[in-house]
């Protein structure tokens, strides 16, 4: 039996700085090291120096910055050498439409709705503002659109290449339409471009552009013939500099008269009038669910797999596109037909997982030919599963002294969804309301109910969604999303006054789609259907706005526990809960991938697991911070009244100073000395980056629309104050105390999250980098170059597991792990992805602090045993050595067979009738996964 799914992904960020010929260099590495499959970061032609490629402006082609067409073969050739598979992320929702790279944009904004193209992206041609009246809002102006008018900054350019004029704006290049062509070029005054004009004028503008195509191609290409001549070329040149001197007589009626509507970026909240992702105005969403831009967009992707070059699909943020079951399934039906196009050997089962984020308690949707997801919802039970629940109170109580802020985390998400809608969101939610609105008006029993009352009810329903969105399509809604919009109902009619409270259930009938499934009439359909999409494309830019980019940095009482897929008031995970976890994804979705870091990350995956340990020792914790706080109060500075306070306050503010406090504790460097002056400057610097971005997105002192810079300054340099030893030597000190405490169960943890997921059922992934502790930060610090030739020596001259515990900082004992999990995956891969799953229950005084399950198929058997809150098991000072298990043991209520070999020690264990004795199984090393030896 042949695995239906890949052994073990690595997670690869390419860029210019990393192209495919950097990871062919290492590929005998990442074969050696265990991995089955690399799982790329988009590869399709991203904007110039993208760092991360998900503004792709051109899908149809393999990103020159990386090497393109024959780089991406030199690898996959590699790769097959090693016999290893590819994966690569594709991004189905939104194309980069900054700067001027995308042709398809670009033809929009030249021909409005007359582009061929003007359907692929989520445009309203209708705009309720009489100055969108079929146009496109262009918010890409560095100030309001009268002061660089003002400024000259601009200017109209003849682009030989593109063959078009064009308004210039630094790096944003704005097609001028051709119906102005004549005008413009006639200010040329040149015989040689008389007859041109002519052409110009005859063509009639006002069809489509497919109908015109032909003399509009005849037309341009004469023009570019003319402009090879100096003089012709002279002409045109002084013509454009006459239009663009003359910014208000000339050059702002002629903008004014184009497709698009240029505006400072800060108004696009309030008017953008197409679909972004989330609030970014330089990615604009695709209509993926058409059938012309489906084919379109995934074009190469269909042969890059028919051609074998690729074994395996991610999909970037299902949750934007208007039918994501829809477009999963259609998706895997278009790559299974080309299976038998692919080379013989390489005919194995389609991998696709999509990027989803579930609340706790979710479960992907059955039913979308999906594997499973990239694994945010483990990331988040492991954590959570590491975090002592003694820890909870403690914690919970000195943040409510410290901040004085009472609210829950999901108080604070309310709250910040609140102020999304009114300020972040607002053309998105407005044209959602306008939507609900069109309805009621088609109604005589419904057109009472005012625009400003829809306005309230749907405001409350968006604050009191629980998940990312629901799944409404025309065929109806599933029992999951009947509950949800029951529970929302419940909610929002509580914080409703009386007047309002019966809109609720009449809403919700229109978003769970009765007017579609009753006869109506087809206008009335329409509407429908455009309110259901709207809400549900509203929903997850909302959640993940308000929750990872604004409450996780509001709501600070343990920081670990605020990372993307999690809840942070889901302090911990029980065992039990931990153990139905793994058994239900091992029913649903087996190939689900296991992550526990990503490009994504808010941390990383070590800087959690240390940070988690505090939860252990909350009393010490506490006591530390204090002193903290009071040592360093003398570099709070007092920041006077700006255009955003009103009086003077303190910088930085409490919340931050806490947070920061957290983050400076997990992110310290093994190997950082409070006598290295430059480590130290370097580890600021990045730390500064991240206090910065967590100011900015937490939204209250400072944002990244109106940035607060003299409270960013003061934080700053309170920053650069404590890390300076000759000003903080004692604070630097107590500092390093507690890390080197903390750190070797932080260690633990981190090895423990190791093994588990090399483990569990799924399929293990490892993020670029992470097989040495990962101590990074938010992004950009997590997606970082890496140093793969210093892992490979270190991977070479790796001694025996048991003897790197002596050296655990250097983090060679993680590689070893993964190392030595990863190849007994690939000596056994049908135990991984067949085998069943046991729960096992540890017995005695720390019965709690294990967790232990047992992998069968046939006659193969795994036993995992990992500890868990060790920092009072460590026997000695700054080792990862644990003692005083007392009477805790595994017993053999579950019938283990005699004799089990210890994968990573090599060690022999006999299993008794009283079972296995903790002190036995970590006498040599700190956790345990044992392989039944053969009789």
């Amino acid at each position: 039996m042949t695995p239906q799914h890949p052994l073990s992904t690595l997670r690869l960020q390419f860029h210019k700085g990393f192209t495919f010929a950097d990871a062919l260099a290492h590929v005998g590495y990442f074969s050696k090291l265990g991995i089955s499959h690399i799982y790329a970061s988009p590869i399709f032609t991203a904007r110039p120096n993208s760092s991360h490629g998900y503004d792709i402006v051109d899908p149809t082609q393999i990103n020159p910055e990386l090497g393109g067409r024959k780089g991406l073969a030199r690898l996959v050739e590699a790769l097959r050498n090693a016999h290893m598979g590819l994966i690569v992320d594709i991004v189905p929702n939104h194309m980069g439409v900054g700067g001027a790279d995308n042709p398809w944009w670009q033809h929009v904004f030249e021909w409005g709705r007359h582009s061929p193209y003007a359907m692929w992206f989520d445009i309203d041609w209708h705009s309720p503002d009489p100055y969108l009246h079929n146009k496109i809002l262009a918010p890409f102006l560095g100030d309001a659109y009268g002061v660089v008018i003002d400024q000259g900054d601009i200017r109209l350019e003849y682009d030989r290449y593109a063959q078009r004029i064009q308004a210039r704006y630094f790096d944003n290049a704005f097609p001028i339409a051709l119906a102005d062509y004549a005008d413009i070029l006639q200010a040329a005054d040149h015989a040689a471009l008389a007859p041109l004009l002519e052409q110009f004028r005859r063509i009639d503008y006002r069809l489509p552009f497919l109908d015109i195509q032909s003399q509009v191609n005849q037309v341009l290409a004469a023009l570019a013939t003319l402009s090879l001549q100096p003089a012709v070329e002279a002409a045109i040149h002084q013509a454009l500099a006459t239009y663009s001197d003359h910014r208000i007589e000339k050059l702002h009626p002629l903008l004014e008269r184009q497709h698009y509507r240029l505006t400072w970026w800060r108004n696009a909240s309030d008017q953008i009038n197409w679909r972004r992702f989330f609030e970014v105005s330089e990615l604009a969403g695709v209509r993926v669910e058409l059938d012309e831009v489906f084919e379109a967009t995934h074009s190469l992707l269909f042969e890059l797999y028919a051609q074998g070059l690729i074994d395996g699909v991610r999909l970037d943020h299902i949750d934007g596109l208007a039918q994501p079951q829809h477009y999963c399934r259609k998706l895997r039906a278009r790559l299974e037909a080309l299976m038998p196009n692919r080379p013989p050997h390489l005919r194995t089962p389609l991998y696709m997982i999509a990027e989803k984020i579930l609340a706790p308690g979710e479960w992907l949707r059955e039913g979308w030919g999906l594997d499973g997801t990239t694994g945010y919802e483990f990331m988040d039970q492991v954590s959570a599963l590491l975090h002592d629940p003694q820890g909870d109170q403690p914690l919970n109580a000195l943040w409510h002294q410290l901040s004085q802020d009472e609210k829950s985390f999901h108080q604070h998400v309310e709250q910040a969804r609140r102020q999304l809608l009114s300020e972040n969101l607002v053309s998105e939610f407005e044209a959602a309301v306008h939507a609900l609105h069109a309805i009621a008006r088609a109604d005589l029993h419904t057109r009472d109910y005012s625009l400003a009352s829809i306005r309230r009810v749907f405001t409350e329903i968006l604050v009191h969604f629980p998940v990312y969105r629901s799944y409404v399509t025309v065929e109806g809604m599933d029992v999951q999303d009947q509950e949800l919009f029951e529970s929302t109902a419940i909610k929002a009619r509580r914080t409703l006054g009386h007047v309002d409270k019966p809109l609720v259930d009449i809403i919700f009938s229109w978003l769970r789609g009765d007017l579609i499934h009753v006869q109506q009439p087809p206008a009335i359909s329409d509407l429908s259907q455009r309110a259901i999409t709207r809400f549900q494309q509203l929903m997850p830019p909302l959640c993940a706005k308000s929750m990872e980019d604004t409450a996780f940095y509001r709501f600070g009482r343990l920081v670990s526990r605020n990372e993307v897929g999690s809840d942070p008031d889901m302090f911990t995970l029980d065992i039990s809960a931990f153990h139905d976890a793994c058994q239900r994804r091992r029913s649903l979705y087996p190939g689900n991938l296991l992550a526990t870091a990503t490009h994504d990350h808010k941390r990383g995956e070590d800087v959690r697991a240390r940070i988690a340990v505090i939860s252990q020792v909350p009393a010490q914790w506490e006591l530390m911070v204090k002193r903290w706080i009071e040592m360093n109060r003398r570099f709070h500075r007092r920041v006077f009244p700006d255009e955003m306070r009103y009086v003077a306050y303190e910088a930085p503010r409490i919340t931050h100073e806490y947070m920061l406090y957290q983050m400076l504790v997990g992110a310290w460097p093994f190997d950082l000395q409070v006598s290295d002056k430059a480590g130290l400057q370097a580890y600021g610097e990045r730390m500064e980056a991240w206090f910065i971005k967590s100011i900015r997105e937490a939204k209250w002192m400072s944002s990244w629309v109106q940035a607060n810079e003299p409270y960013e300054e003061a934080c700053a340099g309170f920053l650069k104050n404590i890390l300076d030893p000759e000003q903080s030597s004692e604070f630097l000190t107590s500092l390093v105390q507690f890390i080197e405490l903390i750190a070797p169960a932080g260690a633990m943890n981190g090895l423990a999250q190791t093994v588990l997921r090399m483990t569990v059922p799924g399929i293990p992934d490892l993020y670029q980098g992470t097989e040495f502790w990962d101590l990074s930060l938010v992004d950009p610090d997590n997606r970082r170059s890496v140093d793969y030739q210093q892992r490979a020596q270190a991977f070479h001259a790796s001694p025996a597991l048991a003897a790197q515990l002596a050296n655990w900082r250097h983090g060679g004992v993680k590689q070893t792990i993964i190392h030595q999990l990863l190849h007994y995956r690939q000596e056994h891969p049908l135990l991984f992805e067949a085998g069943d799953y046991q729960p096992l229950y540890a017995q005695g005084m720390h019965g709690d602090k294990i967790v232990a399950f047992q992998r069968q198929h046939a006659e193969q058997r795994l036993l995992v045993v990992v500890p868990r809150f060790c920092h009072a098991l460590l026997t000695h000072h700054g080792t990862l050595h644990l003692g005083n298990w007392q009477d805790t043991r595994l017993g053999n209520g579950w019938h283990l067979h005699s004799r089990y070999r210890d994968i990573l020690s090599g060690n022999i264990h006999t299993v008794t009738d009283n079972g296995l004795t903790m002190a036995q199984l970590f006498s040599t090393l700190p956790l345990a996964v044992l392989a039944l030896e053969p009789t």
